[in-house]
């Protein structure tokens, strides 16, 4: 099974992380654990000249309150 995602109206994808998925957006949540650390990591799969200029860069993660 695939990966399930709801892109924006524009193209971007919002992805949710959280022991509990939002309501509505769960084909963009990834499960965490409450009680445990957490890590995040991005990999790239065939970058454009673009990030080796470093005229893109990964945007930061936003903190939102629970719902």
């Amino acid at each position: 099974m695939g990966y399930r995602r709801t892109p924006n109206g524009y193209g971007s994808v919002d992805v949710r992380f959280g022991p509990k998925a939002p309501e509505g957006k769960e084909s963009n949540w990834v499960p965490t654990d409450p009680n445990r650390r957490f890590e995040l990591m991005f990999r790239l799969f065939a970058p454009t000249k673009a990030l080796f200029d470093k005229a893109w860069t990964l945007p930061d993660v936003e903190k939102v309150a629970a719902r």
